[in-house]
């Protein structure tokens, strides 16, 4: 399984910096909601012209190339409720790789299913400290977030710092992202999701298949939480099932090295 840690301070590296010449917006400060279109039918879903140009102005990513079957595993935790090892045995399974994006309460409460993250090769990313509207935030206390979380994940096990962010409920706008450049991260969003987070509400392990399976396009950038059976259910057979129909999963190191047109030395 490939090991993203040593090698995302690479892909940091790549990050690209925000510009002042190139602004669609009148306001860096106006608040946006990541979402678009399901993707159906295996052609991947499109935010939109301006959204796209602000994405690749800060490097930014939220899927891959549209010609290759490839599929990227993250998932959002900001408490555990007892599925998350269910999930981590099947990607040791399936020796899949897939990227954790935690919050601060998640690193202090799940600490060994951190390390395990860690140690069976996973990526840990960063989804701030607190979970709050980061949109809203001063440029110091978006600092904050990210760097608490960074200083005690740093304290629990030893790595040094993340490089991928994702906004908590994807709310995000220019600043965000541009400070989030200058402190040397990456954000990560997705193009394939769905209603997962209701931990009182399970919905099934076919809800969540057929979900997955329907969304699945090339380059798909797939965000899942770990708080109801349902992923946990879902996720043996749709790895397996998406194999068979022609697809991989990679690491999101992958997917920045493809963004920035560099031949991975992980494949």
């Amino acid at each position: 399984m490939i090991k993203q840690h040593g090698l995302g301070i690479l892909a940091a590296a790549f990050i690209l910096v925000a510009g002042v010449l190139f602004n669609p917006f009148t306001a860096d400060a106006e608040e946006f909601h990541w979402g678009f279109k399901k993707a159906t039918g295996g052609t991947p879903p499109d935010a939109g012209a301006s959204l796209n140009a602000m994405l690749d102005k800060h490097g930014a990513i939220y899927k891959g190339k549209p010609d290759e079957k490839v599929a990227y595993l993250t998932f959002d935790n900001g408490y555990e409720n007892g599925f998350t090892e269910s999930i981590l045995d099947t990607l040791k399974k399936e020796d899949a790789p897939a990227t954790f994006f935690l919050t601060g309460h998640y690193l202090k409460s799940a600490t060994p299913l951190v390390k395990r993250m860690i140690a069976e090769g996973h990526g840990i990313g960063n989804h701030s400290y607190g979970h709050p509207n980061m949109a809203n935030l001063s440029e110091k206390q978006m600092e904050e977030e990210w760097t608490k979380f960074d200083d005690l994940l740093n304290e629990l096990t030893g790595v040094k710092r993340t490089v991928y962010a994702r906004p908590p409920a994807g709310v995000f706008n220019d600043k965000l992202l541009a400070v989030g450049n200058k402190l040397g991260y990456r954000h990560i969003f997705w193009s394939v999701a769905f209603i997962d987070w209701h931990a009182d509400k399970p919905k099934g392990r076919d809800y969540a298949y057929n979900n997955l399976m329907d969304q699945l396009h090339p380059g798909a950038v797939i965000l899942m939480h770990t708080v109801a059976s349902d992923n946990a259910e879902a996720l043996p057979s749709f790895i397996q099932d998406a194999r068979k129909a022609g697809y991989t999963f990679r690491s999101l190191d992958d997917l920045v090295m493809e963004y920035e047109n560099i031949d991975s030395v992980l494949r």
